[in-house]
């Protein structure tokens, strides 16, 4: 079925060796719950889905899960289940991306649907996201299975939502903010969510867990937007420029368009909204970009949510969880150096 990346390989880069630590007895039972989870007598589904679940991907929502319930002293064992399930619905969304996107590559691998088959990719992410639902009823919480099965209405609609938006250049900044508080975001906050109500802890707790892991994952997209144009295949897993040359509307280009003259605006138009790329057209982008300091205004935008996530975690008393937590801002923000 596959072999799932040992953690200490997954997640090693500065500033988050405190959090793989304290969660790796615990992520290793997430780990083997995914590999028991995605058997099945149809042997292409495994294949497909161990294809992307091993290639090494962060696991920073399952991650989080664990966290929190640490964080609110949980004692039991359905934070396992639904860090898996968290899981899951993360690799769905990616099988499903991928197709909607027409990606060649994810994780710095063939993307799924390259190999198999965009029928076969959308298909598995639907076993996993059933996957993930049995494993939400059976931890047996009806308000954890309300928090995850809500993130996953309102991921979908942030798909739809990107999708109306895609190629469209007059997209504003609070319109690209809503696409990803609902598409990333969403997922985050519910991770981080359902470790305080496992634990049993007060409505403002919840909230502040909600409140951490919501800008958390505003601030890793917007850091994620600026490293396609402004980082390198290794750290990104795919090819740098991906998004322009998928025409994508990203942070990064909003700025650039909303700053930039008559003449750059009918650039980016012929580029993203018509689809004529040209040899140098991507130089050009990043010269635009430079110019009205999209990639750092980006990154600024980023460090304000990561500010705001902190924030949230100051309603906990001192420990090694809050300090844990805290780091993965840190992980988040500094990817972009």
């Amino acid at each position: 079925m596959g072999v799932v990346i040992p953690i200490e390989e997954r997640l090693v880069e500065r500033g988050s060796e405190r959090l793989v630590s304290l969660v790796a007895e615990d992520m290793g039972r997430v780990d083997q719950t995914i590999l028991s989870r995605t058997g099945s007598d149809v042997a292409m589904i495994p294949e497909v889905a161990n294809h992307l679940i091993s290639s090494g991907g962060k696991r920073l929502r399952p991650m989080l899960t664990l966290a929190t319930a640490g964080l609110c002293d949980y004692r039991g064992d359905g934070h396992v289940k639904l860090a898996a399930a968290v899981e899951f619905m993360h690799t769905a969304t990616l099988l499903h991306d991928d197709v909607v996107d027409e990606s060649d590559m994810r994780r710095g691998k063939l993307a799924a649907r390259m190999l198999w088959g965009n029928e076969a990719s959308v298909l598995v992410g639907d076993f996993l996201l059933g996957q993930a639902f049995k494993m939400m009823v059976e931890v047996g919480s009806l308000h954890c299975l309300e928090v995850l099965s809500s993130a996953a209405v309102v991921i979908a609609e942030g798909e739809v939502m990107q999708l109306s938006a895609a190629k469209n250049t007059e997209t504003s900044e609070d319109d690209y903010l809503a696409v990803i508080r609902a598409k990333t975001a969403a997922l985050f906050g519910a991770a981080a969510e359902v470790g305080p109500i496992l634990a049993g802890r007060p409505r403002a707790e919840i909230a502040a867990c909600r409140g951490y892991g919501v800008n958390l994952g505003i601030a890793f997209q917007l850091i994620d937007d600026a490293l396609d144009y402004g980082g390198s295949s290794a750290k990104l897993g795919k090819n740098v420029g991906d998004d322009f040359r998928e025409g994508k509307i990203t942070l990064p280009v909003v700025l650039s368009f909303r700053r930039g003259s008559m003449k750059e605006r009918d650039f980016w138009k012929r580029t993203l909204e018509m689809g004529e790329v040209g040899e140098d057209d991507l130089e050009r982008a990043l010269a635009a970009m430079k110019v009205h300091r999209a990639l750092e205004d980006t990154v600024e935008r980023a460090r304000h949510y990561g500010a705001m996530a902190k924030d949230a975690l100051e309603l906990f008393a001192a420990s090694s969880w809050k300090e844990a937590l805290l780091d993965a801002v840190e992980f988040c923000i500094s990817r972009a150096h």
